[in-house]
């Protein structure tokens, strides 16, 4: 990846392993924007946008990527409830192809940090993509679930289990691969015995190495 031409940096991350915090973290590093389950979340909920309609947006002299931002990125922009609910995974493929074209429109004309969803499939043949794999053992994904969303340890792991499982069946139903193949990365991060910083620090000499 070169830092130096616009540029899309995909985490996919493990529930509990500080993926999301990372990628934020990230983002301020580099000066860009930061994107996350939060601006589909509000194309979903809010504005029902479809793959019909942003086709629509598209065909719009003033381009379609500037329309959607104007709309929806300064509602999903705001803090997500950090209660975990992967209840909102898509289901569809009428979904799943609109998030595939708000993904492209997103990076199509700024650098970014995307974490979550598709992303790292979607923007696999992207001529300046770095896809990064955030993990952490099952202990330490525990005691972060526990404490950031107040469960006892029965229900931390039962959260843990369950959105492990949606997200890795979504993943291979609408990718055709799992999301814990490594092959899918070019950089994968254990958190076990790392801040949140440190793993930043990581992913940023990887860039600058990249870059030379």
């Amino acid at each position: 990846m070169n830092r130096d031409e616009q540029f899309v940096i995909t985490i996919n991350r493990e529930l509990g392993s500080g993926g999301r915090s990372v990628g934020k973290k990230l983002a301020d590093r580099l000066e860009v924007k930061f994107y996350d389950k939060a601006v589909l979340k509000a194309l979903k909920e809010k504005y029902h946008l479809t793959t019909e309609e942003i086709e629509k947006l598209k065909g719009q002299k003033e381009g379609w990527w500037a329309e959607f931002q104007r709309r929806v990125v300064p509602f999903a922009e705001v803090e997500p409830n950090s209660r975990i609910d992967d209840s909102e995974i898509i289901t569809t493929e009428e979904v799943f192809n609109t998030e595939k074209e708000i993904i492209k429109g997103i990076t199509a004309n700024q650098s970014c940090v995307i974490t979550g969803r598709s992303a790292f499939f979607v923007l696999k043949d992207h001529p300046n993509h770095l896809s990064v794999l955030i993990q952490a053992p099952l202990e330490q994904r525990i005691k972060r679930v526990m404490q950031r969303q107040q469960l006892n340890r029965e229900g931390a792991i039962k959260a843990i289990k369950l959105v492990d499982e949606r997200r890795e069946n979504y993943v291979k139903k609408f990718c055709g691969t799992s999301r814990y193949d490594t092959r899918n990365y070019d950089l994968v991060i254990s958190m076990e015995h790392l801040k949140e910083e440190d793993a930043v620090d990581i992913i940023m000499d990887y860039v600058y190495r990249q870059s030379k």
